[in-house]
């Protein structure tokens, strides 16, 4: 790859290659998360939200065995984390809609409805 004398990190043809496996990479990732692979990996709330607490305790007092007393205290942990963890989604949507308000307060009228149509576009992309 040294035959013009040039390192083969800056032959055009190499850095070509590595360009087009780098965004073949991107585009797999961002197919493949739009396609639900996201939830697939990062569970929304890891079996503790509302909707899963219930087939939660009951899947951990059939398959575990729980004593009674295991059972209402796993009850309680699975409240406390559901709680807790809506605190922390209610906090980070406070913390995006600081961060929206903050850019909006530097844009002109213009580049607000572009910035908006951009921020829709991203949200249908999710």
């Amino acid at each position: 790859m040294i035959a013009d004398g040039r390192a083969s990190w800056s032959n055009p043809r190499v850095l070509t290659i590595l360009t087009l496996v780098f965004l073949a990479g991107a585009l797999t990732g961002a197919v493949g998360m739009s396609v639900g692979l996201h939830e697939f990996l990062h569970p929304a709330s890891a079996g503790f939200g509302k909707a899963n607490k219930v087939q939660l305790l009951t899947k951990c007092k059939n398959e575990l065995n729980l004593t009674p007393e295991q059972s209402r205290q796993i009850a309680v942990v699975v409240d406390d984390t559901a709680i807790y963890y809506q605190t922390l989604q209610d906090q980070l949507t406070e913390v995006k809609s600081s961060g929206k308000a903050r850019i909006m307060a530097l844009l002109n009228r213009d580049q607000k409805q572009k910035f908006e149509r951009m921020l829709a576009g991203m949200q249908k992309g999710q």
